[in-house]
């Protein structure tokens, strides 16, 4: 052995000591070196081992082939020294490392075969490694290199075979149905209070059979009774419900009102309404507005929405090969912004509707307005539709002088508003507050003023830089939907698809491939999965569940910031991923010792069951108690919102009874 190897600030005694050792015990003959670096004193042993026509040779530490520490190495005399290298060098130890590496060698070389490797590439390192670590630690990390090169190779051959699968510029072809059809568009585009969803459903109304296609709860349920009532010199429409935690189906039914998620593309009908066309550019729902107008099986599709929608219309229905008709109306009472901010709550009159962007805030200011002795109805997105309903009632049969809500207030209520008053124009994103965008602030103000009601609809901030901000909106130009990109979201068909060429069953794999892997041809259609998704997916696959029940319930409609209702949706999985059937227990004492948040959570959380038990009845049976419960939950969200707002106002009148008796 050369002496190089020593370590130079040794001193040459030592030196000497060890090359006289290696000599007396015929190291070098045997194969066996001495060595001293990484701060470790130790024994290598070279050798070589024969497979199928394979010769690997290898010079490796053995199990117990450390000896010392340097320091500890110098204090031992020649004689201690001798007699560690003499027991650390038998037979034994020579034979037990060389069927290590035979074995070692057998599986390595196996498993490169099976993946298509030469196994050289990996094997040809044994006698180059300058390393005191012992044989076990180079294995382990040549078998992790062998690992890691054939799970890339497997990760591009799963994509290339993912991408064969599923072709995006395909995507229209999937509606099988509507893709067969002679389809025509017909949009109706115009802002707020232009008359375009009453056009659009009044055709719907004299169709002999059609589907209206809703993007939330409140609006399907609004223009299923409004169906119902459509023909009042005629046989009544027979129309159903459909939305995802609600199914009133009608026996015969010519007509569907629906949200957009639930889209039955399978039943030809004669007209078919897919109304807020713009949410195609929503960055979490828009590919359910891809899907409608991809996949609407109707002889007439209209497109209802905000004009802004008007380029990727066209370029949908140039793709799609289906002739446009494109009308855009004008607001039918006209809106303008007010002189000047509103600044004082005794500046609110009735007929206004108070904007906040929160749930904290609506209740604020509508305890403040109620001191004030004015009534006040409460619209924001926590309340179920049957809430807001009600909310929106007592506003419009003038039991509430004012209403106070978020911009939920912006679609699906109709409501006499004479002026819309923004207390802000500032609203959390989901990471940050920011301004809000010129075609939020343009929906919210176009609920002003409506039609037949109000000769005409104002516009105000509450205090100086919300009107400024506001009058600078109004008058700002909203740029149009993107022409291209439109959103695709996997379906359960998709993933099995893609989980059948690669055997995977991880969701959160089987997602990434849909999003990372499938062919994009030209960029008009895009994947697309959200971040809510994506994140239940990761816990999911944790569970023992089958990729379609991991996939139903990573689209349960609960919010996962809510720790009532994220518990709720664990107990759910884990129940399933168990085999267990899980029945609704209503708490003993109901819902009056729950304070309001609490009442409005448990209200989501029995929606939320029943759009699990319309998938999976045999394990979420309690469809029916679900739906009343939530009903009861509405009932008394509604009660406490009426009995706070009572409160506040007694308050007043009492405060206002003392003031006169001091004065």
């Amino acid at each position: 052995m050369s002496n190089s190897r020593y370590d130079t600030s040794d001193n040459n005694d030592t030196g000497d000591d060890d090359a006289f050792l290696e000599r007396e015990l015929g190291l070098a003959e045997r194969g066996i070196e001495l060595v001293k670096m990484e701060g470790r004193v130790f024994l290598r042993f070279a050798g070589e081992v024969k497979y199928e026509g394979l010769r690997v040779p290898y010079a490796l530490v053995p199990a117990r082939g450390v000896l010392a520490k340097p320091s500890k190495w110098r204090k031992m005399d020649l004689i201690a020294r001798r007699e560690l290298i003499e027991e650390r060098t038998g037979d034994k130890a020579v034979a037990e490392l060389q069927l290590d590496a035979e074995e070692f060698v057998r599986d390595i070389a196996e498993q490169a075969d099976d993946a298509g490797f030469d196994p050289r590439v990996f094997l040809g390192v044994l006698d180059e490694l300058e390393t005191s670590e012992p044989a076990e630690y180079v294995f382990e990390r040549i078998r992790q290199r062998l690992e890691h090169a054939i799970e890339r190779e497997q990760e591009e051959r799963h994509a290339a075979r993912t991408k064969e699968s599923i072709n995006l510029a395909e995507y229209p072809e999937s509606f099988e149905v509507a893709s067969r059809m002679q389809r025509k568009f017909i949009a109706l585009l115009g802002p707020t209070n232009s008359g375009k969803t009453h056009r659009a459903m009044e055709a719907l109304a004299k169709a002999a059979s059609g589907a209206y296609l809703a993007p939330l709860r409140l609006l399907a349920l609004e223009n299923y009774e409004r169906l119902q009532g459509a023909r009042p010199h005629g046989e009544a429409l027979k129309v159903s419900l459909i939305t995802g935690e609600e199914r009133r189906v009608v026996e015969g039914s010519t007509h569907v009102a629906s949200t957009v998620e639930m889209l039955d593309s399978k039943t030809p009908i004669e007209v078919a309404v897919i109304d807020e066309i713009q949410m195609l550019a929503d960055r979490d729902r828009g590919a359910a507005w891809t899907a409608a107008v991809c996949g609407a099986p109707a002889a007439t599709v209209y497109l209802v929405g905000a004009p802004e929608a008007r380029r990727a219309i066209e370029a949908l229905a140039e793709r799609l090969e289906v002739p446009l008709e494109v009308h855009v109306l004008k607001r039918m009472a006209p809106l303008a912004m007010e002189p000047s901010p509103v600044r004082k709550l005794s500046n609110l009159r009735r007929g206004d509707a108070v904007i906040a962007f929160s749930r904290r805030d609506v209740l604020m200011w509508r305890d403040m307005i109620t001191e004030k002795g004015l009534s006040v109805a409460t619209v924001y997105g926590n309340l179920s539709p049957e809430v807001r309903r009600a909310q929106a009632e007592r506003f419009r049969e003038g039991q509430a002088d004012i209403v106070v809500g978020t911009d939920a207030l912006a679609m699906g209520l109709n409501m006499p508003i004479a002026r819309i008053v923004m207390t802000t124009a500032v609203k959390y994103n989901g990471y940050e507050e920011e301004e809000i965008s010129a075609a939020l602030a343009k929906q919210i103000a176009g609920r002003a003023g409506r039609y037949g009601v109000h000769e005409e609809g104002f516009v105000a901030g509450y205090d100086d830089d919300t009107h400024e901000v506001m009058r600078a909106l109004m008058k700002e130009k909203i740029p149009p939907v993107p022409a291209t990109g439109f959103a695709v979201a996997p379906s359960l068909e998709q993933l099995h698809r893609i989980s059948s060429v690669t055997g995977e069953t991880s969701l959160v794999k089987l997602l990434r491939r849909f999003v990372h892997n499938i062919d994009v041809p030209d960029g008009f259609f895009y994947p697309r999965i959200t971040e809510d998704q994506n994140e239940r997916a990761e816990w999911l696959d944790t569970l023992d569940l089958t990729v379609a029940e991991k996939f139903m319930l990573s689209l349960v409609p609960i919010s996962n910031r809510v720790p009532m209702l994220q518990s709720a949706w664990e107990h759910w999985a884990l129940s399933l991923a168990k085999k267990k059937v899980s029945k609704l227990t209503p708490h003993p004492e109901g819902l009056f010792w729950k304070n309001l948040q609490e009442v409005e959570d448990t209200c989501r959380m029995y929606s939320a069951y029943a759009w699990l038990g319309y998938r999976a009845p045999e394990y979420f049976p309690s469809i029916e108690e679900a739906q009343q419960l939530a009903r009861e939950a509405s009932e008394r969200v509604d009660a406490l919102l009426q009995q706070q707002n009572a409160a506040t106002r007694k308050r007043h009148g009492s405060n206002v009874h003392k003031a006169k008796r001091r004065a």
